[in-house]
């Protein structure tokens, strides 16, 4: 394989280091290293452990009009993403060791970023019968998160066999906390602003009430429970409280809710229209300081590309969902960074270290030392641009962010040590085939 060395890079933030890349692992980090077949100038760059998104919908099978698999990891890859787990709502349904070995193939063979699939816990996101999650877990995929997100498993029972069968094999199952009955025709975050507009509300207490059930059933069974996208003060609150008591209790928030709000909606512009829905300014610091403080474990992006006929519409009718795999670590710099709630190091945490550990993804969020996996990330923390969705990677162009100036630039991404991603440019197929695991 091709070695690298890249040369001054503000490693997690900290003093400018040289860090020689070969054999898929980092072989040396230091000062004045010479030798590799290629050299890269990284003064003025940070250098991270490449990025591990805990939530992405890559939607093949079934909807390659919004997002392949291959379009999916190149997104990832120019966003800093050298993993990311699959959510199950595909067509079919990924509640079969099939369908998550199809998917998990299709990664490997688009060389781009690890792809580690996420199996549904219940039979078709029906809520109402357990999936296999033991064969899913045995198959070559390998599954350890199980997730009907897009859905809640709202029935207690199943809840709790699911956070009971996969302790067997340390699973997680991740949810997505909505009680379907206070939700019912929701349109947008229910306050103020949904009662000026006429439009449905979709309460904080909807997402607050599983989340209180669920933390408990976690400590009542000792299994590992995962909150998906995180929306609410009161959420936080909640998950403050479990993890106070001990139990096995992690969570992620979105960059989209760690920026904007409800008071968006106002527009119309069916491009904010997300589940779970923007949130108050209030809930947006609250998120904020519990990313920082650690209450919150990681932040995950919740890509979820839809196609412009599903977006171009009227506000009742369009689908909900977000691109974000290649504005994440700009969000987070401009929301968490830039405002000192983190630095660099912090950053290192909450998108590579913790994602990777609880998705139990071994060599991902390692540090960056000698012997270690060369998955890597660098960014230009400097530069200031504005997005435009038509430059993206991904098929779809439902970004909340088009025509903002954010900071930050992926400059490289290093899957085991093969650039995916070079002076901002994607690798040639060809150059990135044999890099998945």
């Amino acid at each position: 394989m091709t070695s690298h060395l890249i040369k001054n890079a503000s490693v997690l933030g900290g003093a400018p280091q040289d860090v020689r890349v070969a054999d898929g692992l980092i072989q040396e980090v230091g000062t004045g290293l010479t030798g590799a077949d290629t050299e890269t100038d990284a003064t003025g760059l940070v250098l991270l452990p490449g990025l591990v998104d805990l939530h992405t919908h890559l939607r093949e099978p079934g909807r390659e009009d919004a997002e392949t698999v291959l379009t999916g990891t190149r997104a990832a890859a120019r966003g800093g993403f050298t993993a990311v787990h699959a959510m199950a709502n595909t067509f079919p349904v990924a509640d079969t060791a099939g369908v998550v070995e199809q998917v998990w193939r299709l990664g490997r063979a688009s060389g781009y970023c690890d792809v580690q699939p996420v199996g549904a816990v219940t039979i078709g996101l029906a809520g109402k019968q357990l999936a296999e999650l033991g064969a899913m877990h045995d198959s070559a995929a390998g599954v350890r998160v199980f997730s009907d997100d897009g859905k809640c498993v709202d029935d207690a029972v199943i809840m709790r066999r699911a956070l009971e069968y996969v302790k067997a094999f340390d699973g997680v199952i991740a949810q997505h906390a909505q009680e379907p009955r206070l939700t019912e025709g929701a349109q947008m975050n229910e306050g103020t602003v949904s009662g000026e507009l006429g439009l449905a509300g979709w309460p904080a207490v909807a997402e607050e009430a599983i989340i209180a059930r669920d933390v408990l059933l976690a400590a009542h069974v000792g299994s590992r429970l995962h909150v998906c996208h995180v929306s609410t003060a009161g959420s936080v609150e909640i998950i403050r409280w479990a993890k106070a008591k001990g139990w096995r209790v992690t969570a992620e928030v979105t960059p989209h809710h760690l920026l904007l709000t409800d008071e968006l909606v106002r527009s119309y512009d069916p491009v904010y229209k997300v589940n779970p829905p923007l949130r108050t300014e209030a809930d947006v610091l609250a998120l904020r300081e519990a990313l920082a403080d650690g209450t919150i474990d990681a932040v995950a992006t919740d890509h979820a590309p839809h196609p412009a006929e599903d977006k171009d519409c009227e506000w009742a009718v369009a689908a909900m969902g977000m691109v974000g795999l290649e504005t994440a670590l700009s969000v987070v710099q401009h929301a968490m960074v830039d405002t000192g709630l983190m630095d660099w190091a912090g950053v290192a945490d909450r998108m590579s270290f913790r994602p990777a550990r609880i998705g139990r993804l071994a060599g991902h969020g390692r540090p960056v030392s000698p012997g270690e996996p060369a998955n890597l990330v660098l960014v230009d923390p400097a530069y200031r641009g504005t997005v435009i969705p038509d430059a993206f990677a991904t098929r779809s162009r439902n970004t909340p962010y088009r025509g903002l100036d954010l900071p930050g630039r992926v400059r490289a991404t290093y899957l085991r040590g093969v650039p995916t991603l070079l002076d901002g440019q994607l690798a040639a197929p060809e150059a990135v085939a044999g890099a998945t695991a």
